[in-house]
């Protein structure tokens, strides 16, 4: 049988756990068909690129299917239909990888990284507006000392 990846998006409202019914219900059309679900990701709520229906962000769900041709157009005929699903796309491949997906790889990186340094400041000429956090030394932005100050004061002569 012919190898499937399906990603779909669910509103952001839902919890986790009606998502994965969601994903349940996937594998019951698969399994109906004949054949199986060799992998399932739940990656999360994320941020969406643009508004769907309203969604700011949503939940996304990686399967990797092992069905027929008929399943799938099953599938996402009632991806389709349902109304909690804002998107799905699936794509036919060669092998499904065992390993965790490029996301989930991504998201262990970020938490063993220690977030408090951000790197070290760049050199510039403005700082961050809160005033001066570091002396500048040049001529211009250097406070003059008093006797060189004019005595007379501004507008005398």
């Amino acid at each position: 049988m012919p190898l499937y990846e399906t990603v779909l998006i669910a509103r952001n409202d839902l919890t986790q756990a009606q998502v994965e019914t969601i994903a349940d219900q996937v594998t019951d059309i698969v399994g109906a068909a004949g054949g199986g679900v060799r992998k399932r990701e739940y990656w999360g709520l994320r941020g969406l690129a643009y508004k769907i229906k309203k969604n700011r962000k949503a939940h996304y769900l990686l399967m990797g299917l092992d069905c027929s041709p008929d399943a799938e157009k099953e599938i996402a005929r009632q991806l389709g239909l349902h109304e909690d699903v804002l998107r799905h796309l699936t794509l036919r491949v060669e092998t499904i990888d065992d390993a965790p997906s490029a996301i989930l790889a991504k998201r262990g990186e970020d938490r063993e990284r220690d977030r408090g340094f951000r790197g070290p400041r760049p050199a510039g000429r403005f700082g961050s507006g809160r005033g001066r956090e570091r002396g500048d030394d040049r001529e211009e932005f250097r406070a003059r000392p008093r006797d060189e100050m004019d005595p007379a004061g501004p507008g005398e002569e």
